[in-house]
């Protein structure tokens, strides 16, 4: 199986040439460095999950528009045939499950949070959505300074167009399941 800081490399790549554009122009876009992103672009650097998501925010597309495969017609995934993103020292995984198409607007991941982890994201693009499915443990959500509290079995829904942060306030290990849906893509699709 191809590393995944490779297929994010060559699939930026794919992008940013099918758009005409340069490093420079990308680098403009997205306020990510034109040396970073050379970097992922020839696989020599795996990008943070906060770097992706200036990135794919900068572009207007999914996230897993960076690491998705040919689309088949059933796809059975397990987590132990995936390469999670890390972030906070390897406290917070992000372990992508199906990746965005025009067809069904939405992208899904399965997360796993350590005890204490705090992990904060960016305010995503206008229309954004997500869907948090509580696996295990217990999940803190904060938009700004508003907190929601959601035990394993609940689920929260929210925009994503403020910045939030994600805390596991528990003694163990916080499992999720959560969906992005790109509303601006379903109207326009």
């Amino acid at each position: 199986m191809e590393p995944i800081h490779k297929k994010v490399g060559r699939n930026l790549q794919a992008i940013r040439k099918s758009r005409g554009l340069s490093l420079d122009n990308v680098a403009e876009l997205t306020g990510v460095s034109k040396a970073m992103l050379g970097q992922i672009e020839r696989g020599d650097s795996n990008p943070t999950i906060s770097v992706l998501w200036r990135i794919v925010s900068g572009l207007g597309i999914s996230f897993t528009t960076l690491i998705e495969e040919t689309e088949t017609e059933v796809t059975v995934v397990s987590p132990d045939d995936l390469e999670p993103f890390h972030e906070a020292e390897g406290a917070y995984r992000v372990y992508p499950l199906f990746s965005y198409n025009l067809r069904t607007k939405f992208e899904s991941y399965m997360v796993m949070m350590d005890p204490g982890c705090d992990h904060g994201s960016e305010a995503h693009n206008e229309g954004v959505e997500e869907y948090i499915f509580v696996h295990q443990g217990e999940l803190e959500l904060w938009r700004e300074d508003e907190s929601y509290t959601v035990p394993a079995g609940s689920s929260v829904h929210f925009s994503a167009n403020r910045p939030h942060r994600y805390v596991n306030p528990g003694k163990e290990t916080t499992k999720f399941y959560t969906i992005i849906f790109y509303a601006d893509a379903a109207a326009r699709g």
